[in-house]
């Protein structure tokens, strides 16, 4: 019996998604509830599942757009078999893994395996040194390239030190070269810099990264968006962080990181500056009560935002758990279309690739976004005195059509104030007995 897999719908809007990737191939047997492929739409990207087991058949390539509904393939139950390892368990980070393994495979108990003489010319299958470098493990040959250096009794490290394609004038060049000076260091990196590659490749934007792009182009051309600076004194934070990570890690398990005190504070600020919370619809301005935070998400896929619901009820330890499990199902691709609606507020954070410094761009419908970046040891005056402290720059990106210069400035100033003085995320002051006197 054949079992037909259609396209499921991502959304109400979507009427047609792009084959992603099969993680299957034609003919392979899979199980039920197997991930087979996935479908990449203008909001998210699905998996395909198996709906049982047998010999599939696949209608579609991968790039290939297809109506929603549409059967992408099929599979023969009455087929037996034992299933393939799936293509995903690799793309999701066990190249590393892989090549460790590799790394280590090499048997030390095998004579034959000794280095020759230094007067002799390793062969293709006796590298110098009992094996080929480490970055010779991952170099790719054309099938010229590789006949040519098998005649001429070349390695790979003879012919080229560094991850790139080994072309037929590449071994030619080594074999030109005078033989007391083709294993030498210099003349490789003088033959990789004469010989530099000139090839290119071509990929299609998937519809996930192209609706991107047409967002981003959208927000420039309809908002006044404008941006305002800060610095901020992680010392503090950090204090917190290192006295008390052990237990806060045994009592949530969980790691108490910086987003979950940047998310916290803005929720605060929020709450004061509720017109930053806000966005337009149409020719009104709607501010929400509630607070659902975006957090950006670098994946291989484009940058994604899920969103925590209503934050202004969490703790710091729940913030880091949805955190945590919501950037893991977007770097898989598997957020759902409801993991990624609303959001009256995004944060992002640069400062994780190494940025002191940007201009964030909206999240529409959103009107502000706050930008986090590195953490730089920097001097700065405390109290008439220099002193070198971990420093921050913060910006805060806005849409000047509803919210004005005071606010957004405020706004960010009053961020600086909480994370430079975390207590008062508890107590709406720095001093308790501010508190408690009323004062």
């Amino acid at each position: 019996m054949a079992v037909e897999i259609k396209i499921p719908s991502p959304g109400e809007s979507i009427t047609e998604v792009e084959i992603g990737e099969w993680l299957v191939e034609e003919g392979d047997f899979v199980e039920k509830d197997q991930e087979i492929g996935e479908i990449e739409s203008d909001k998210a990207t699905l998996p395909l599942i198996a709906e049982d087991s047998g010999k599939v058949s696949l209608k579609y390539k991968a790039g290939d757009t297809v109506k929603v509904g549409a059967v992408v393939c099929t599979i023969d139950t009455d087929q037996k078999g034992e299933p393939k390892k799936p293509k995903e368990e690799k793309k999701e980070g066990q190249q590393e893994d892989s090549q460790k393994d590799k790394k280590e495979e090499k048997p030390a108990d095998k004579p034959e395996e000794k280095a020759k003489p230094s007067n002799e010319k390793p062969t293709k299958e006796q590298p110098t040194g009992q094996k080929a470098s480490e970055e010779a493990e991952n170099v790719k040959i054309s099938p010229l390239a590789k006949k040519l250096m098998e005649e001429k009794n070349l390695s790979i490290d003879d012919v080229i030190k560094g991850l790139r394609r080994i072309s037929k004038g590449d071994v030619e060049a080594v074999q030109s070269l005078p033989q007391e000076k083709s294993s030498d260091s210099s003349a490789v990196q003088g033959l990789k810099q004469e010989s530099a590659g000139r090839e290119e490749s071509r990929e299609r934007m998937s519809s996930l990264r192209r609706k991107i792009g047409q967002r981003l182009v959208s927000v420039k051309n309809e908002t006044a968006m404008l941006t305002t600076f800060n610095e901020v004194d992680m010392s503090k934070v950090m204090e917190i962080r290192s006295k008390n990570q052990k237990k806060f890690i045994e009592k949530h398990e969980v790691k108490l990181g910086f987003m979950s005190f940047f998310t916290k504070a803005a929720v605060i600020a929020l709450q004061k500056f509720p017109r930053v919370n806000s966005m337009i619809d149409n020719e009104e301005m709607v501010t929400p009560h509630y607070n659902d935070i975006g957090i950006a998400v670098q994946t291989d896929r484009g940058l994604t935002v899920p969103v925590l619901r209503n934050v202004e009820t969490m703790g710091l330890a729940d913030i880091e758990k949805q955190i945590i499990d919501l950037a893991g199902k977007a770097r898989k691709g598997r957020l759902a279309i409801e993991d990624m609606e609303g959001g009256t507020f995004t944060i992002t954070n640069g400062g994780i690739f190494g940025s002191m410094l940007s201009t964030p761009i909206l999240n529409p419908p959103q009107a502000a976004i706050l930008g986090m970046h590195n953490i730089v040891d920097r001097p700065v005056a405390i109290n008439g005195q220099v002193e070198i402290r971990p420093m921050m720059y913060i910006a805060l990106s806005y849409d000047h059509r509803i919210i004005d210069g005071r606010e957004s400035v405020s706004f960010l100033y009053f961020i600086k104030e909480l994370i430079e003085n975390p207590y008062k995320m508890l107590h709406g002051t720095a001093d308790e007995n501010q508190q408690l006197l009323d004062l």
